[in-house]
This record gives structure tokens, C-alpha cells and sequence, in this order.
């Protein structure tokens, strides 16, 4: 077996309390275009890029139409008045040294923008723990398109999916990771169930990286090493 070599981790909803906040800034952007949709809806797709969000909320039409606009009104929206509001959750710092002390590099692969992808990486303190990033801007299609951990296991040198694990917080997260093959951990932090969580692809669930940490000797991570050892 593969000696464990990576942790690629998501960040909305797996890092940050920022679930609840992206929906409501879409949420704003959409009816700006007359799009009412319910909050609810509008949430379930918040984990994809804006090319899928959107996709799943819009008709085709409105798509071809309003699609580009929208989705740069609702990045300068959600600059302006929504990322102030987030929040890291809670031990996050001490999960990523408590993964490097084990000689893992850590990558974070979000479907943000890199200049979010940076804010989040400044919020949370973690840069010196950090191998690298990649981001929306690093890939043609979001998740549950693979292509964003496709990205960073370019980074880490295209290293083979045994030795890597990745942690996220939505089924997207899950079907991306299963479609390269990867070892996913779920986190309940962004609002999904440990049903669907499992039911998209990942092996072990746990309530949100202070659990992760918590219950570290339990996690695949810690699993995939000793049976490396």
C-alpha cells in the first residue's frame, strides 16, 4: 500500500462557517435578476462553482443570457457585503499542525476565487502550514467536477490517489474526489447529512475539524498512515 502523503482540504463549509453566507449573497444576486428562488434551493447548491451553481438554478436561456453578469455581480457583492461575516471554525490551526507534525503536505482546493481562496487562508492562520492552494481560477469546470483536486494533485507532483486524502463537507467534495479515485473524509460543519455524505463517497464522517482533531487517531488519515507504517 501507498505511504499517505497529502491532505487536500476544502474550505467553505469544511474550514469556515461561510455556508449559510454564500447562499445568501446568491440568493441577493439572483433575485437582482429577477431570479426569486428559495433559500433552501439556492443552499443546496452552495459547495459548486458558479458555472455549476448556476447551471442547477437557471434555465439554459438565462443562462446564455445572464450567466457571466451575474455571476461577477455576485463576486463583487459578496466582497462588498458578505465575506466579512465569516468565521473560521474552530481548531483549525491545530488539525493542520497535528497533519504536518505526521510529514503530510496540506493543499486547500476550493471553488472560490484565489483572491478568496487567500482571505479565507489569512482568517484562518494556517499559511505556514500550507504546501499550496488551488482554486476556481485553476479549473475549466467546479466540482463535482474533479478538476479542482485535479489541479492540486498536480501541485503535489501527481502523486497516486492511494497517497492522498481528501476532507470536505459536501457530496460535490465526495463525487469529485471518488471520480479521481481519492479517499474523501466528510464534516457535517456545512449543513449535509452524514447519509448523504456517505451515500456520495465518503468513508468516515466526523462533525467538523475540532472533531477531526479531536478523534484524529480514528480518521482515515491516521488509518491510511499506520497501515503504511
Amino acid at each position: 500500500m501507498a505511504s499517505l502523503t497529502a491532505a487536500i482540504f476544502d474550505i467553505d463549509g469544511t474550514l469556515t462557517d461561510s455556508v449559510d453566507i454564500h447562499a445568501l449573497a446568491w440568493q441577493e444576486a439572483l433575485s437582482h435578476f429577477k431570479h426569486d428562488l428559495p433559500y433552501e434551493r439556492v443552499r443546496s447548491q452552495i459547495g459548486k462553482g458558479g458555472d455549476q451553481l448556476l447551471k442547477a438554478l437557471l434555465s439554459p436561456e438565462d443562462l446564455k443570457r445572464q450567466g457571466e453578469e451575474l455571476d461577477r455581480y455576485r463576486g463583487e457583492l459578496f466582497k462588498r457585503k458578505y465575506i466579512r461575516l465569516i468565521k473560521p471554525l474552530s481548531m483549525v490551526p491545530q488539525l493542520f499542525q497535528r497533519i504536518r507534525q505526521d510529514g503530510l503536505r496540506i493543499v486547500l482546493a476550493s471553488s472560490a476565487k484565489e483572491d478568496e481562496v487567500d482571505f479565507y487562508t489569512n482568517l484562518l492562520g494556517i499559511s505556514e502550514f500550507l504546501e499550496t492552494s488551488t482554486s476556481s481560477d485553476d479549473a475549466k469546470k467546479s466540482k463535482p467536477h474533479p478538476d479542482i483536486f485535479a489541479a492540486a494533485m498536480d501541485r503535489l507532483g501527481n502523486p497516486s490517489a492511494d497517497e492522498v486524502i481528501v476532507v470536505g463537507d459536501t457530496p460535490y467534495d465526495a463525487q469529485a474526489a471518488t471520480a479521481l479515485k481519492i479517499t474523501c473524509v466528510g464534516v457535517l460543519s456545512g449543513g449535509w447529512t452524514a447519509e448523504k455524505l456517505t451515500e456520495a463517497g465518503c468513508t468516515a464522517v466526523f462533525r467538523g475539524p475540532a472533531d477531526l482533531f479531536a478523534r484524529y487517531s480514528e480518521s482515515p488519515i491516521a488509518s491510511k498512515l499506520n497501515k503504511a507504517a
